[in-house]
């Protein structure tokens, strides 16, 4: 089993219980080490030095998020900006990203059909994550899959163990 790092943010995660269910998941499975950076981080200072390092013993990511006002979340866009180095770009540098698989599982209250270029907001959930996933190709990072639950805040008890499911799925091919 691949040793892996959940990196979640959810800066109301008091109110989503689909969220919370899906992040119990890794707390009841060695492999994964869930780091909630609102939980750590709550005053927005992130420790650069040591989250770098930590990346380093990791065989595989995970980044976990709702979609804020149409974006990541400021936490999360914040620790990739102060964590992420541009000296792993360099050629010979020890680039911890290189080549590790990474899942994002995204939640938002929206309906599918209005993440669409004919929907309400006219862009899809990728659009509006392509700063991550950018970020992600240009450090060599092996994206293997982009999960989106829709109404996130709408899912019976039922219908999050179903994209629980179908998540651990995944991440067991």
């Amino acid at each position: 089993m691949k040793k892996t790092l959940v990196v979640f943010a959810h800066p109301y995660l008091e109110h989503s219980n689909s969220n919370v269910e899906l992040i119990n998941f890794y707390v009841r499975h060695q492999h994964y080490t869930l780091r909630d950076l609102y939980e750590e981080y709550p005053d927005f200072h992130i420790a650069a030095f040591r989250e770098r390092k930590r990346l380093k013993d990791f065989d595989r990511f995970i980044f976990q998020f709702p979609i804020i006002w149409f974006g990541i979340p400021p936490l999360l866009r914040l620790w990739i900006d102060e964590v992420f180095d541009r000296d792993w770009l360099k050629e010979g540098a020890d680039n911890p990203l290189e080549g590790k698989e990474v899942y994002i599982l995204v939640t938002t209250g929206g309906k599918e059909t209005s993440f669409s270029k004919t929907g309400t907001y006219q862009y899809t959930i990728e659009e509006i994550i392509s700063g991550l996933i950018v970020v992600l190709n240009v450090f060599k990072a092996d994206i293997k899959h982009i999960k989106i639950v829709y109404e996130a805040n709408k899912l019976t008890k039922k219908q999050i163990i179903v994209h629980k499911r179908e998540f651990a799925d995944l991440l067991n091919q």
